[in-house]
This record gives C-alpha cells, sequence and structure tokens, in this order.
C-alpha cells in the first residue's frame, strides 16, 4: 500500500501543490499525512474519498482513508 500511495497518488496530489506521506495501514485503515495545500484545504474529505475509489479501482481492496493534517512548524508561531 505504502509504494501504490507513493507512485500513484503522490504525484497527482503534488500536482495540486499539495503533499501526501504514507503513516500505517491496518485492519482497513489507511492512515495518511496531509501537509503543503492540503493541510488547510477545506474539502479535503472529497479527496481521501478518491483516494480510496482509486484504491478500489485499481487494487480491488476497500480501504477508509484517514487524513491527518500536518501544519509547517512555522505556522504554530
Amino acid at each position: 500500500m505504502e509504494a501504490y500511495i507513493n507512485t500513484t497518488i503522490r504525484p497527482k496530489i503534488q500536482g495540486d501543490g499539495g503533499e501526501v506521506t504514507f503513516d500505517s495501514f491496518e485492519d482497513g485503515v489507511l492512515t495518511l499525512i496531509f501537509q503543503g495545500e492540503c493541510s488547510k484545504c477545506l474539502i479535503l474529505e472529497r479527496c481521501t474519498d478518491w483516494i480510496a475509489q482509486e484504491i478500489k479501482k485499481d487494487t480491488g481492496k476497500s480501504v477508509c482513508v484517514k487524513a491527518v493534517r500536518k501544519k509547517p512548524f512555522f505556522w504554530d508561531r
């Protein structure tokens, strides 16, 4: 799953100014860390739904995508 995210999903997200990093995949729950433009996106759930659909289409696996937003460290100041 990590390889799929890195090679298929990540380049598409980066094309829109975002960043996605694989965190974990356990019991059908895929946890991804979103940064860049994704960290402040108001419709991130649409993206996670799209990712789940792409995974289903390409691999046949049904997953639930859990998004973790991670802001750059300098936004906290």
